[in-house]
């Protein structure tokens, strides 16, 4: 299968749409999702869009850009809906995809492998689940790229330094905005070291202007909301800034060697990205070896740079992503270009293993899927059945053209694969919403609103009960302090782990337990469940 040139931007624009557009408010909100929807809430009923706030109380922890995106589009489509808020995450996802696709195509001069690198970053696994996600670091690695593009272009072209020293700071200065210096450690820096091994900085003398203003708008992008910040607030904003020093060197502490199993965060792309890495193997097999070793001496780096920070989680790899999906696109071109003519099967058995396994997904995927959700498929039948006719079809055609050995079809089908998992297999994950106990909270918060009863927080230590409780609510503890209300008599809510914690500040009042309301979709026994989104309420009332 070649696929016209003419015909990859479309392509690309509708395997975006398909996985980071459709069914955008199926999953329910996730702990750092209610963070960032808490605070684009606020930014819209109580203006804060400067000193941020999650329920009253600052929350400086991240630059705001993310969530001014996404505070704009709850605006437009409601604050309420999921899926406008998750709609910025999209959108950007779709941008990183196809400055990617800009980018492999400006290093490689190969418009078909820039193709494939793209639909191989847009379907890699953490990738796919920052896209459908209101999280902010894909805002940051986006603009990242974007900047790091036209940084390519001012080192390695002569003409255009002023335009593309211009842009590259506006995005580098973007990407700050959106989570720090995140994506400047973990992309930037990488990068520049890749290219300093691969390519050389050259000819730099005529180019020191542009790369001042470069700088310049980098600093005034990356700086004025800190400094407006510690200017307006210099109390809360010291107070966090040394809480966030403290995180990254003491929690979620991790051996240096953490990431070496990198590879397996882009999903479906994992046996061909880890033979990518494979420079002995692969140096010999690349049509221009020189941009090889560039993405793979910037893939090692991001991850070893990472690996030197002490707090570490899988879903810091996202970055890393990048470089890698540019990497693993030279063994998928090899493979377009040789693998109807090889005969070792010492290289063609792990791609029979690697597109044959995923076949045998898809044909299993109905019959598995059946067996799971057939008790609570009530409303869901049709998209099963399109579902299971999709996947079944889809895993026949990759045997058939595995056997053939036609190595194009077999990535492409891979790529509809996933996208058709995601447009007509992502609402059958309401099958598993099976708690019958699940209510929502804010009905209820409105209702003791309607009746004049003064409601009140213990604390804001759950994001994902004070985004079900639909608005700002008093917090009794804050900041270390606890403040009692004045009213003779109020509700309380609280989570079950912080009853005990409320009886003892309230052990002189008449205390009289109300309801609890679960606000999880899954049942007890799904590990997604979570005590902090049960809400318990509490009247109180003074002793006479």
């Amino acid at each position: 299968m070649n696929i016209p040139r003419k015909y990859h931007l479309l392509l690309l624009f509708l395997a975006c749409f398909l996985l980071f557009f459709t069914h955008l408010d199926v999953l329910y909100e996730n702990i750092m999702e209610a963070r960032n929807f808490n605070t684009a809430r606020e930014m819209i009923n109580h203006n804060n869009w400067i000193l941020t706030t999650m329920n009253g109380e600052a929350r400086y922890e991240k630059p705001p850009l993310p969530t001014w995106l996404a505070a704009i589009s709850g605006a437009f489509f409601g604050i309420e809906n999921t899926w406008a808020l998750r709609l910025p995450s999209a959108l950007i996802t779709t941008f990183l995809v196809f400055f990617f696709y800009r980018f492999v195509n400006y290093v490689g001069q190969n418009k078909e492998q820039a193709f494939n690198a793209a639909l191989i970053l847009a379907t890699s696994f953490y990738i796919l689940f920052s896209g459908r996600n209101g999280t902010w670091d894909i805002f940051a690695h986006a603009f990242m790229l974007a900047g790091i593009y036209y940084l390519f272009r001012f080192f390695a072209d002569a003409k255009k330094t002023y335009k593309n020293a211009i842009f590259s700071g506006i995005f580098i200065g973007l990407s700050f905005m959106s989570k720090g210096p995140v994506s400047h450690f973990a992309l930037l820096l990488p990068f520049l070291i890749a290219y300093g091994v691969v390519y050389r900085f050259k000819a730099f003398r005529p180019k020191m202007l542009p790369l001042l203003i470069m700088l310049l708008i980098i600093a005034v992008l990356s700086s004025w909301w800190a400094i407006a910040v510690y200017l307006l607030d210099p109390a809360s904003a010291t107070a966090i800034a040394d809480k966030e020093a403290t995180a990254w060197a003491n929690h979620n502490t991790r051996p240096f060697y953490y990431y070496w199993s990198f590879f397996t965060q882009s999903g479906i792309w994992t046996i061909p990205a880890f033979i990518a890495l494979l420079y002995p193997y692969l140096k010999t097999r690349v049509e221009d070896l020189k941009p090889y070793k560039f993405s793979l001496t910037w893939t090692l780096a991001a991850v070893i740079l990472l690996s030197l920070i002490p707090e570490k989680k899988s879903r810091y790899l996202l970055p890393v992503l990048i470089p890698l999906a540019f990497n693993t696109s030279f063994y998928v071109q090899y493979l377009f270009r040789y693998f109807s003519t090889l005969k070792d099967k010492k290289e063609t058995v792990l791609v029979n293993f690697n597109f044959g396994l995923i076949a045998v997904i898809a044909v299993v995927a109905p019959v598995a899927g059946y067996f799971l959700l057939r008790d609570n498929l009530s409303g869901l039948w049709p998209w099963f059945v399109l579902f299971s006719l999709f996947t079944l079809t889809i895993g026949i055609l990759i045997f058939r053209f595995l056997v053939k050995k036609n190595a194009p079809n077999v990535f492409y089908l891979t790529i509809v694969f996933v996208c058709g998992v995601v447009a007509l297999g992502f609402p059958l994950v309401q099958a598993t919403y099976t708690n019958v106990d699940y209510a929502q909270l804010a009905p209820k918060v409105n209702s003791l609103k309607e009746q004049g009863v003064a409601q009140y927080l213990f604390t804001n230590a759950s994001p994902e009960l004070i985004w079900d409780l639909g608005q700002r609510v008093p917090l009794i503890q804050t900041s270390g302090e606890t403040h009692i209300p004045a009213e003779k008599k109020f509700a309380v809510w609280m989570t079950p782990d912080e009853e005990a914690d409320f009886k003892t500040v309230f052990k002189d009042y008449k205390l009289q337990y109300q309801t609890s309301i679960d606000g999880n979709s899954t049942s007890k026994k799904d590990r997604n469940y979570k005590e902090r989104r049960i809400a318990r309420l509490y009247f109180v009332e003074k002793n006479r």
